[in-house]
C-alpha cells in the first residue's frame, strides 16, 4: 500500500491542522477525539463521495467515535486505555488525537491552578506517522470568535503523547 517514507512533517502538520478545523465548529471542553490518518488517493478510491474533486491533501484525517470515560475524575483515562490498545490496519499510516487542555503561565505550573486568572482553554492536536515523524500543535481559544486561528509548535510540545501514539502504530 502506501510507503510511510513518502509523507513529510509539513503534511503531518497539514493534517493536524485539518483535524482541528474539523473540531472548530464544537464547543471547547470536549473529550479527546482520537483520527486515522489515510493517504487521501487511497481514500478517494475507495470512497470517492467523501473527498471533494479539488482535495490536494496528501492525508485525509478520518474521526473516530469520541473517546468518553467512564471516570469524571480523570477525563484522560479512555484515551490511555485507547493508545495501550489500539492497533492500525493498513491503509492508516497514522493517528492522531485532539485533546482539550488549560495552559498555565510558567508562574502558575507547579500549581496546577486551572482557575489561574491568566489560565487559558486550548486544543492540542497530537500526530505520528508509521514509522516517521511525529508532530503536535497547539491552538489556544481565541478571545473572541472572529480571531484567526492561531496554532503553536515546539519540539518540547507533547513528546510523551507523540511517542504512545507512535508506539500505538508499530507492527
Amino acid at each position: 500500500m502506501s510507503q510511510p517514507h513518502r509523507f513529510s512533517p509539513d503534511d503531518l502538520g497539514r493534517t493536524l491542522r485539518d483535524a482541528l478545523g474539523f473540531l472548530t465548529p464544537h464547543r471547547w471542553g470536549q473529550s479527546p477525539t482520537v483520527f486515522a490518518l489515510v493517504p487521501t488517493e487511497v481514500l478517494a478510491a475507495l470512497h470517492p463521495e467523501v473527498v471533494d474533486a479539488d482535495d490536494d491533501s496528501v492525508l485525509s484525517p478520518i474521526a473516530e467515535e469520541p473517546l468518553e470515560s467512564a471516570d469524571r475524575d480523570d477525563p484522560f483515562a479512555a484515551l490511555e486505555e485507547f493508545l495501550a490498545t489500539a492497533s492500525w490496519q493498513e491503509p492508516v499510516v497514522g493517528a492522531a488525537v485532539v485533546v482539550d487542555i488549560t495552559v498555565l503561565p510558567p508562574d502558575a505550573r507547579d500549581e496546577l491552578a486551572h482557575d489561574h486568572p491568566d489560565a487559558r482553554r486550548a486544543r492540542l492536536a497530537v500526530g505520528a506517522l508509521r514509522g516517521g515523524p511525529t508532530l503536535a500543535l497547539l491552538e489556544l481559544e481565541p478571545d473572541d470568535t472572529d480571531q484567526v486561528r492561531e496554532l503553536r509548535t515546539h519540539p518540547d510540545l507533547a513528546t510523551d503523547l507523540r511517542a504512545a501514539l507512535a508506539a500505538a502504530l508499530e507492527d
